[in-house]
């Protein structure tokens, strides 16, 4: 461990134990990547009370149950995963507060998530906008000659492996926005450092339907006019309305809505 992520101690932990600062052991080693700072990283965890043992449940063992996590330097879950490699198991202890009890989790790490998509690609569609990909994935778009379309167009560049975006899930995301009236980009994700993900993926109609019934994994094109934008009316570049967007999309994870 080189210190990047802070020191914790290790102790094999049994219940009734007091736990007094955090506490990780590795139970098995994986043979997979290290994880670094800026890795998002797929888990899954079981969770006990420390003092009584009693187990409290389990998240992450079933697909698109949760999204992947951002492991910084100054992330809360830093000292958990910090320099642990892919397919190890892993057993943490968290002290106790005036409103939790200590707690013991058992923690597999199942992988790290790609921060661009990593579909296979599908042939161009004409009259789309054409995108080009830099060498960390970032998009750039070149707005084709003629008159905006006025319905919503979508064309998948990438197609990926993974699970269905469905109504009401939440997505991790990348994504660059154009407008189809400047030519500029007003929006990316990459341009402001990190994916995204909005609870319930509450975007504009167009884009939701971008999104809807795609695959994780995938890149997307959409072309989106007014309507299922920012609304119409008169070209205003400082809130979008009136304008046609273009979005180039790369769909990195999904966490399905909990039913009820």
């Amino acid at each position: 461990m080189d210190g990047s992520f802070g020191e914790i101690s290790t102790a094999t932990f049994e219940a009734g134990q007091t736990v007094d600062a955090l506490e990780r052991t590795v139970v098995t080693e994986g043979d997979g990547e290290e994880i670094t700072d800026g890795d998002y990283v797929q888990y899954a965890l079981s969770g006990y009370d420390a003092a009584t043992g009693e187990k409290l449940g389990d998240v992450g063992y079933t697909a698109d149950e949760m999204l992947p996590a951002p492991i910084t330097s100054d992330s809360s879950l830093a000292p958990m995963f910090g320099c642990a490699t892919v397919g190890s198991r892993l057993t943490v202890a968290i002290p106790g507060n005036d409103s939790a009890s200590a707690q013991v989790y058992t923690v597999d790490v199942l992988g790290i998530t790609p921060t661009e998509a990593w579909g296979t690609e599908q042939p161009a569609v004409e009259g789309m906008p054409a995108v080009t990909l830099a060498d960390d994935g970032q998009p750039s778009v070149e707005v084709p000659d003629g008159d905006a379309p006025t319905e919503v167009q979508i064309s998948v560049l990438k197609e990926g492996d993974g699970g269905t975006v469905t109504a009401g899930d939440t997505t991790l995301l990348q994504y660059y926005g154009v407008s189809w009236n400047t030519g500029e980009s007003f929006d990316s994700s990459w341009a402001n450092g990190a994916p995204i993900s909005i609870s319930g993926n509450t975007y504009v109609p167009g884009f939701i339907e971008a999104l809807e019934g795609q695959k994780v994994g995938s890149q997307i094109l959409v072309v989106i006019p007014p309507a299922q934008g920012y609304g119409e009316g008169e070209i205003n570049e400082e809130d979008l309305v009136g304008q046609t967007l273009i979005f180039v999309i790369d769909i990195l994870a999904n966490q399905k809505a909990v039913a009820g």
